[in-house]
């Protein structure tokens, strides 16, 4: 079975940048909560012309670049960011390959929100391990999240870090570094938690749900999902992240850089501590905030220059409903 790595990841983002400042005028939350708690300096903010194509587009281009390839080089292209998109029920992924011109590509859409960059590497790998005709794999995300937010609604104030952006990467088969396994927990109890809950089959758009902000994050019953979640979800992290570092012989305090996403800064701590890395091997995406699935690879982007052959990498990453995944890679 052939190896498949890692070659390049790009990122891109827009130009507006939401302070902390700005994020506790909207919102009401202390600027010191945010930035202490949260974790928060501030987020970028997506202008009206970027779209998670848009966006995924330039990261895409970046990331092909940088690997020294063409988009005509370009098997698949895969689409694995936020599902708020450039339309509802529309496919990003096809858009992408034809605003980058890889023509000579077919297209695969996942929806896997904010645990995307986990499962994107291993859905990726797994297609370059099972056709022997695929050779070049183009993974994109994109969030624009950030406009999905009602900054008066409480309830979902744990997701006032949500930013925008986009990260790409090209896998290829034996390029690169080494994608090795990845590990992934679901628990569907959990599936109702945290939605946008107009727009669908079950509440169809109308006048009156968009006059009601119904078209915006919500967590229906905080209470319960904090009762519920809490409890499960760092063990699940920690569940993930030594199963697939124990898989590849490899102690998680010997993991040269955690990549996880952004989540407030005391349960990120908590992690870290408890799989024993040292809080310098670690991104935390102070400046960007969360993007849903692309924190993991904007978090190797930053730090790729630090990386040396032998190392090990492990992306950590949890989405609503609600999964836990992480990947682990050897430089």
């Amino acid at each position: 079975m052939r190896d498949v790595g890692l070659q390049s990841v790009g990122t891109w983002f827009p130009e507006q940048w939401m302070s902390a400042a700005e994020i506790a005028a909207a919102s009401g939350v202390p600027e010191d909560v945010l930035v202490d708690r949260f974790g928060l300096d501030g987020k970028h903010i997506s202008g009206p012309d970027d779209h998670v194509s848009t966006m995924g587009a330039r990261a895409a281009m970046v990331a092909l670049d940088e690997a020294g390839l063409d988009p005509a080089d370009v098997d698949v292209v895969m689409y694995f960011g936020s599902m708020g998109k450039d339309y509802y029920i529309w496919s990003a992924a096809p858009k992408i390959a034809n605003l980058i011109g890889a023509t000579d590509s077919w297209a695969l859409e996942m929806s896997y929100v904010s645990c995307g960059a986990p499962v994107a590497l291993k859905v990726g790998r797994d297609l370059l391990r099972s056709d022997p005709d695929i050779e070049t794999v183009l993974i994109v995300g994109g969030s624009a999240e950030s406009h999905f937010l009602d900054y008066s609604n409480q309830r979902s104030r744990f997701m006032f870090n949500f930013g925008d952006g986009a990260a790409a990467a090209v896998l290829r088969a034996e390029h690169g570094h080494t994608i090795l396994d990845t590990k992934i927990i679901t628990d569907g109890r959990f599936a109702d938690a945290v939605a946008i809950f107009a727009g669908g089959s079950r509440n169809p758009a109308t006048a009156q749900t968009v006059a009601d902000g119904e078209h915006f994050f919500d967590v229906p019953d905080p209470a319960a999902m904090k009762s519920g979640l809490d409890p499960v979800s760092g063990e699940r992290f920690l569940e993930v992240a030594r199963a697939v570092c124990d898989g590849a012989g490899v102690d998680t305090s010997d993991v040269a850089l955690l990549a996880p996403i952004h989540f407030k800064k005391s349960f990120h701590d908590w992690i870290v501590d408890q799989l024993g890395i040292p809080h310098d091997r670690v991104t935390y995406l102070r400046r960007h905030g969360h993007m849903s699935g692309i924190d993991p690879l904007v978090g190797i982007e930053h730090r790729w220059g630090e990386l040396r052959p032998g190392d090990h990498v492990l992306c950590l990453a949890a989405g609503t409903g609600y999964s836990w995944a992480a990947t682990l890679l050897r430089w």
